[in-house]
């Protein structure tokens, strides 16, 4: 039986949403947009996210659901899939992390994992 090889890739780039924040008011939101590739030598398909939204009181905002922006992505190999999103927060600064659940045509289910990555108003972290 020949070793198949699930390699899901994640990048993110953030920005912040100033003309749609409220800082008196403590609404601070931000656009994240991902690209999924996948380097591997297996197609696979984006079933569910889970999200750990952190803000700077400790104040932690758990989102789960299937796939992204409404979708279900079906990635073959060398394919990548982008969207953007958004959240928002009590803080000017918090951090978001997760997990997309994949599965292969052959029924393998595997976590693809996303690293912590910052959330933050420009100019406030050096």
């Amino acid at each position: 039986m020949q070793e198949t090889q699930c390699d899901i890739r994640i990048q993110v780039a953030t920005s912040y949403i100033d003309d749609q924040s409220e800082p008196n008011a403590d609404r601070y939101v931000f656009a994240y947009t991902i690209t999924i590739s996948n380097s591997g030598d297996v197609a696979a398909q984006l079933i569910s996210r889970h999200w750990i939204i952190t803000d700077a009181n400790g104040k932690v905002q758990e989102v789960s659901g299937d796939g992204v922006v409404g979708e279900q992505p079906y990635l073959s190999p060398g394919e990548e899939f982008r969207y953007s999103s958004g959240a928002v927060l009590e803080t000017p600064v918090g951090a978001m992390q997760g997990m997309y659940h994949m599965e292969t045509d052959g029924g393998v289910a595997f976590d693809a994992p996303i690293a912590p990555f910052t959330l933050a108003v420009p100019g406030l972290l050096n």
